[in-house]
């Protein structure tokens, strides 16, 4: 998933069809290359970075897809797919996806500095646009990319999630309000548009090159840990998300999907894997000061964005698995991946120190904050002892 470039290049990449008179012969062609003249033709959005630029990369590379048009508002580094350039909110886009099989809208801007509204309605009219645009294309099937934050991260949540799970999460959490109007479209496509598949797939705490609030969590000296509260862990990696993706492109399974590593981890376990120590609050002193702290503007994160610390929202990935699939990494595999990523960063209740000198001063007192709220409630305590 990728955010719209501000610098877009408006060169549109010429598209690059072998001539009749230079096609080979069917009898001429390998096993893979009459598999993939058979294979459907899938356009991608937000093609050009993040998961679409890896996925665009992988489905140029099967054997069992014809083609991949590749659409952006900047041209990306695959150069065997056939490139458009502009905003999916654009209704043009229609004439792109026109001839496309399958569309895996994935042009979804999630970063947490970007303005809370602009970012909704980049969201929501992107999808609907994308949906409608797909529909008048001839498209018969779409693939949306949501996150399983959308089960909500609730104290009375199974262990783990299935697919038919109630989708119980707020608009409280960063871009989750995005996902659940994207679940709502996805679920009235099919009845607005007859005949338009639409497939859903929720991963878990996605990482490989992220920037999120909960990949930002571990950029921090301490983990914040919620009293009483009971996390549970499951990473995906964008690699598995793209294999699980490249499944639906190609029917192997469809419907509402989950997509993690198996089973989860216990917050101890996460604590001695990345060695780093806990600080405990009380739920109404943690939550309070992240209110209070992103009201003010001292971090980009909601106090909503804590509940996914604090509770589990473990999924299954039942459907996923019985049609085959098995993700390549594990959870302790994709926790060291993300430590050796954020090495270096440092982050302070959702706020990185270093970019300037604002932002630094921001941190500071963020973590003035949190730890002078933790000194109040120790002091109560020695009060309350001595009593």
């Amino acid at each position: 998933m990728s955010s719209p470039d501000p610098q877009v290049r408006a060169a549109r990449n010429p598209s690059a069809h072998p001539s009749p008179d230079h096609r080979p012969s069917t009898t001429a062609l390998r096993v893979g290359e009459t598999t993939a003249a058979r294979g459907p033709v899938v356009a991608v959005t937000g093609a050009a970075t993040g998961v679409g630029a890896l996925l665009t990369e992988r489905l140029a590379a099967c054997a069992e897809i014809k083609q991949v048009v590749a659409i952006d508002e900047r041209r990306g580094e695959c150069a065997d797919a056939e490139w458009h350039i502009l905003d999916v909110r654009d209704p043009a886009i229609a004439d792109k996806l026109r001839g496309a099989d399958v569309v895996v809208h994935l042009a979804l801007d999630l970063d947490l500095e970007t303005d809370p509204a602009a970012r909704t309605a980049y969201n929501v009219r992107g999808t609907q646009t994308v949906l409608t645009a797909a529909a008048a294309a001839g498209v018969h099937r779409v693939v949306l990319c949501t996150s399983a934050m959308v089960y909500g991260a609730l104290p009375d949540n199974e262990l783990p999630l299935s697919e038919d799970a109630e989708l119980r999460a707020t608009a409280e959490a960063t871009g989750v309000g995005d996902l659940l109007e994207i679940e709502r479209l996805a679920r009235r496509a099919p009845r607005a548009h007859p005949g338009l598949n639409v497939t859903v797939v929720r991963p878990a705490v996605l990482v490989g090159g992220t920037d999120t609030a909960l990949t930002r969590y571990f950029e921090s000296p301490r983990l914040l840990v919620v009293a009483g509260s009971r996390p549970a862990w499951q990473f995906c990696h964008v690699e598995d998300l793209c294999s699980a993706l490249e499944y639906a492109v190609l029917e192997k399974v469809d419907g509402e999907l989950a997509v993690g590593c198996d089973g989860w981890l216990e917050q101890e376990e996460v604590e001695e894997l990345s060695g780093i120590r806990r600080m405990e609050l009380p739920s109404a002193v943690a939550l309070g000061a992240a209110a209070r702290l992103h009201r003010i503007g001292l971090t980009p994160s909601p106090a909503g964005d804590l509940a996914y610390t604090m509770y589990p929202w473990v999924v299954s990935g039942s459907r996923l698995h019985d049609a085959g699939w098995r993700p390549k990494w594990t959870n302790e595999e994709v926790l060291a991946e993300l430590l050796e990523e954020v090495a270096g960063r440092h982050t302070v209740a959702g706020r990185r120190l270093g970019r300037k000198d604002a932002t630094a001063a921001g941190a500071a007192g963020a973590t003035v904050a949190l730890l002078g709220a933790a000194a109040v409630v120790r002091r109560a305590r020695k009060a309350r002892r001595r009593v």
